[in-house]
């Protein structure tokens, strides 16, 4: 009763703190709904990124990873801070300099209408088949097993429960997204984000010392070091964890779509109150993620020797929830627990919020109803989420089949990511690719990855590739297609960034050397736990 008295106090505390703070909130218009009026500052955006991508999809897909392929999987957090520089320097401030809300309509400005509609219609696929429904799963998956829900409802069918705990938490986060728009969201993600961080690395000290059987965390270490030298290698293998070579191919890419052009991310990023804001909130983002090996990762290494050595039936994506039951005190496991679900209403929301932002800019006023108001366009997309809601709901429950809800999102993932962030890149570098080569290459693209990861792919294999080489030249394929389409059949007209923004565009003068000191520290964390 304890952990689930200290679960209730907390989230309605964090719940009532946010609705006071962002009571006058305007939330009407586009701009206020979507983007929080553009008024973001760095400390709300790196709160906001920070923990719409550090839901249960994350501490619980990533560290059943870690369970499975050890230290490797660490590539998911550190390589992020590349991506985090590029956004940074590279992505931001052609974005901003734009006024966009969603990415469809930078490539609308940059390609035509039917780009839009293309990207529109992948984005909004994507997020209500995969990324949604598997927020849910991840989210429902790791609550049953930190707060033993099982023990606690009475419920021993695991499906049962599993759908009744993913209802609970959908309706609690169309609650937050009915009522609240993208700075009520950053306001709840930076509270909680302070908790996530505070929890996560409690869990990571206990665990470290269990695994030294309590005579402290240098012991601790060097029985990890002991007993499993293969997972605590950061490079892989072929055999074993995620190999060297795919961090420059399919894991790089992965990175800078999500980092600089996943609609539900960058979203986040859209509302700076300035370009300065928005930079020093992705660096700071970057280096919160340097810290994510220590408990998005070691802990599930821990698990590992604490659980499979010993026998212990448990599945990759139980391993942490497992691991948080055994080691927290009862009322610390209410805590986190509620802070997890804080976590993953974060997710939910920022999907739902990114969802209904691509559905009443690049559908509902361009195709259903043009001469609306925004009020009306705002309420339409409330309305549309509560559908992808439900449908979430209803389907989430079914990716218990997959092995590992960490390797499915990737790979999903993959599908529509390479292909849209091939095009938006190339249409950055290259002022000559034409539309019609742009739409060509989206459609080819989602078609080429379909058939080669559900097809072809075996093990992680595709023949002698590791499926990342395999993204990685697909995502090849599609430059070099839109490259020579520059050539032979080039825009009429160079095209140029048009700029359409009110906020202030002077860069952050230390974002080069914030950028400079990351990277170093990239590499020198790479260098340390390599074999």
């Amino acid at each position: 009763m304890l952990a689930l008295t200290s679960f209730l106090l907390f989230t309605a505390c964090v719940a009532t703190l946010t609705i006071w703070i962002t009571r006058k909130d305007e939330r009407h218009s586009a701009a206020g709904f979507f983007l929080g009026g553009r008024s973001l500052t760095f400390p709300l955006i790196a709160g906001s990124l920070l923990l719409t991508n550090l839901s249960t999809e994350q501490m619980v897909g990533l560290n059943g990873a870690a369970f499975k392929d050890g230290l490797s999987v660490m590539a998911w957090e550190v390589i992020a801070v590349i991506a985090l520089i590029a956004m940074a320097l590279y992505f931001l401030p052609r974005f901003l300099r734009t006024g966009i809300t969603t990415v469809p309509q930078f490539l609308e400005l940059r390609y035509d209408k039917n780009t839009q509609n293309i990207a529109n219609s992948i984005f909004l696929l994507a997020y209500a088949l995969i990324l949604i429904p598997l927020i849910l799963y991840s989210g429902a998956r790791g609550l049953i097993d930190m707060m033993d829900l099982s023990t606690l409802t009475g419920i021993s069918s695991d499906s049962t429960l599993l759908h009744l705990t993913t209802i609970l938490i959908g309706s609690a986060g169309l609650l937050y997204s009915r009522f609240g728009g993208l700075r009520t969201l950053a306001v709840l993600d930076t509270i909680n984000s302070i908790g996530l961080l505070i929890g996560g690395f409690t869990i990571a000290w206990l665990a470290l010392d269990a695994a030294g059987d309590h005579q402290g965390l240098a012991i601790g270490w060097q029985t990890l070091k002991e007993n499993h030298p293969q997972h605590l290698d950061s490079t892989g293998s072929r055999e074993f964890g995620l190999p060297f070579g795919t961090l420059f191919t399919g894991v790089a890419l992965l990175h800078l779509f999500y980092w600089c052009t996943n609609q539900q991310i960058i979203q986040r990023t859209f509302g700076a109150s300035s370009l300065a804001e928005g930079q020093k909130g992705v660096l700071l983002t970057g280096a919160f993620k340097l810290l994510g090996p220590l408990y998005l990762v070691l802990p599930g290494i821990v698990a590992f020797h604490l659980y499979a050595q010993q026998g212990e039936g448990i599945s990759n994506d139980q391993a942490y929830g497992t691991l948080v039951r055994r080691l927290l005190p009862e009322q610390l496991t209410g805590l986190f627990s509620a802070v997890m679900v804080g976590a993953i209403l974060s997710s939910f929301n920022a999907a739902l919020n990114s969802t209904s932002a691509l559905f009443s800019i690049g559908l509902y006023k361009k195709h259903l109803k043009p001469d609306g108001n925004e009020e009306e366009s705002v309420r339409a997309a409330k309305r549309f989420v509560v559908l992808i809601a439900i449908a979430a709901m209803i389907g989430a429950p079914f990716l218990a089949a997959n092995d590992s809800i960490f390797a499915y999102l990737q790979d999903m993932n993959s599908i529509y990511s390479i292909p849209i962030f091939s095009v938006v890149l190339i249409g950055m570098l290259n002022r000559r690719v034409p539309g019609k080569a742009a739409n060509i290459a989206m459609i080819t693209g989602v078609g080429i990855l379909c058939i080669g990861l559900f097809g072809l792919v075996e093990q992680d294999h595709i023949g002698p590739l590791h499926k990342f080489h395999f993204i990685g030249l697909t995502f090849a394929a599609l430059v070099t297609y839109l490259l020579i389409m520059a050539q032979l059949s080039p825009r009429s007209e160079p095209w140029t960034t048009p700029t359409r923004t009110t906020i202030d565009m002077t860069p952050w003068r230390g974002a080069k050397w914030a950028s400079l000191i990351l990277a170093i520290l990239v590499l020198l964390i790479y260098l340390s736990f390599s074999k």
